[in-house]
């Protein structure tokens, strides 16, 4: 990350184009959402900051908008959860039949990222180590025989495309599996089984300067209990978590080296996009490294691991979203 400043936006630019920043709480006057949690506050504060920058800005909360071509010359999109399946990939491709370009990555990296069997798929054509996994898509049988090798004994069950662990849980048999695929099936999702990986969390934050994507500096959640799952209503602060969970800079001289060389073989398979976090579990007793996950239109509070990343390396909140759209305006051609 030495070297890298953060970009700026032209002041001329700033008043000629149309911003147009969709969330789900785009609109919300601040403060927790009763079922969304801080998700509400992270939409809040992202809107507040893009105020702050004195753009030509345009707000909306629902997809409605892109149904007729809008008065926008770019779209900021964070209506991620929509309430259907696949709603990540709508406000790219309806972008993309009104040619109006927008931050983050084209519909079909979208999904791929959003999609754990598939980014997991690429994980392994890029030669990273990936735990052994198996998706049960709706329709499909769900057999014993299709269950990946859990040398433990417990395996992890969540929807393939969940976000912040949602419906996340786990199972010590094939009936309990069975019975977990069966309710994430019964709301409409495919299911990802996987065995449980014990040891920590490994942030890698990626933003893309200049064509390339350029890694910020890695984190990693300190967890006292290594064994608990967090859920979403954890993540969302929804309920009480006891569990004390730091989020540090990760500078493990035998891992991170090994961490980052990864990571950048993921991040090149899916180039071009502006931002993005590839995570990994890393179980530093047996030395384990393996892919978990990646998602390209990552959560951008201020407390969450991009914008910490960010500001390790000396980003402010306003520098790190000046420098995503700066960078997406001239591959795009808004800016010089």
């Amino acid at each position: 990350m030495i070297g890298i400043q953060p970009l700026r936006i032209p002041a001329e630019a700033k008043e000629r184009v149309r911003l147009l920043f969709m969330a789900k709480h785009a609109l919300w006057g601040g403060g927790m959402h009763p079922e969304d949690g801080n998700h509400a506050i992270y939409h809040h504060e992202v809107r507040s900051t893009l105020e702050g920058m004195g753009l030509n800005l345009a707000l909306a909360d629902t997809y409605r908008v892109l149904f007729d071509t809008p008065d926008a010359d770019f779209v900021f999109p964070l209506l991620n959860r929509g309430g259907f399946v696949n709603s990540e990939m709508l406000i790219p491709t309806l972008c993309n039949m009104h040619r109006i370009p927008y931050l983050g990555a084209m519909p079909f990296l979208r999904g791929l990222g959003d999609d754990k069997s598939v980014s997991k798929l690429v994980s392994t054509h890029a030669g990273v180590p990936t735990a052994d996994w198996f998706c049960f898509r709706r329709g499909a049988p769900v057999e014993e025989a299709s269950l990946p090798a859990a040398p433990d004994g417990r395996w992890v069950i969540k929807p393939n495309a969940s976000s912040a662990s949602w419906g996340i849980s786990d199972a010590f048999d094939f009936q309990g599996v069975a019975n977990a695929i069966a309710n994430i099936h019964g709301q409409g999702h495919d299911a990802i089984v996987e065995p449980y990986l014990d040891g920590y969390d490994v942030q890698c934050a990626f933003i893309t300067i200049d064509g390339e994507a350029r890694a910020l500096p890695m984190l990693w959640y300190e967890r006292e209990d290594t064994q608990k799952l967090w859920t979403y209503y954890e993540k969302r602060d929804l309920v009480q978590n006891t569990e004390k969970a730091a989020l540090k800079t990760f500078d493990n001289p035998d891992f991170a080296p090994l961490i980052t060389d990864m990571a950048r073989k993921v991040a090149r398979e899916l180039l071009p996009f502006d931002y993005g976090r590839i995570e990994f579990r890393v179980d530093l007793e047996k030395g384990d490294i393996n892919f978990i996950e990646i998602n390209l239109n990552c959560n951008l509070w201020s407390e969450k691991v991009m914008a910490k990343a960010a500001k390790f390396a000396g980003f402010s909140h306003a520098d790190l979203l000046e420098t995503l759209l700066a960078e997406s305006w001239r591959r795009n051609g808004l800016i010089a």
